[in-house]
């Protein structure tokens, strides 16, 4: 949802963001496509991809959601920790609102770092 939300909302020339967790699933949740669809968001086609050293070491700023231990350190890349709840299994009311906070957060990075 952050990735897709980020890359709704920042200007492309300036960031891009790419969705990578610790334990992907095989496809993103059925509720979370719902909730997407609402903001007008297509997840249908996105594949979940694991996140290495190697792509958290192309990054120029990690965006982490509770992974603790399992998150990647990378010298020289800035790190947020969101803690945002996993939408995996809660129903569509409890994953809107959790979109709805990943939302605040993305804008909030986005205004923060000049990335409109």
């Amino acid at each position: 949802m952050a990735a897709a939300l980020f890359n709704q909302i920042a200007d492309p020339k300036k960031a891009h963001a790419i969705s990578a967790g610790t334990n992907p699933g095989s496809a993103v949740h059925p509720v979370v496509l719902i909730s997407m669809n609402e903001v007008d968001i297509d997840l249908s086609s996105v594949q979940p991809t694991l996140l290495t050293d190697d792509l958290a070491a192309g990054a120029a700023m990690l965006v982490t959601m509770g992974c603790g231990e399992n998150c990647p350190i990378i010298p020289g890349v800035k790190r947020e920790d969101w803690p945002l709840e996993d939408p995996k299994g809660k129903p569509l009311e409890r994953v809107r609102e959790i979109r709805n906070q990943t939302q605040s957060l993305v804008l909030a990075l986005v205004e923060k770092e000049k990335w409109k």
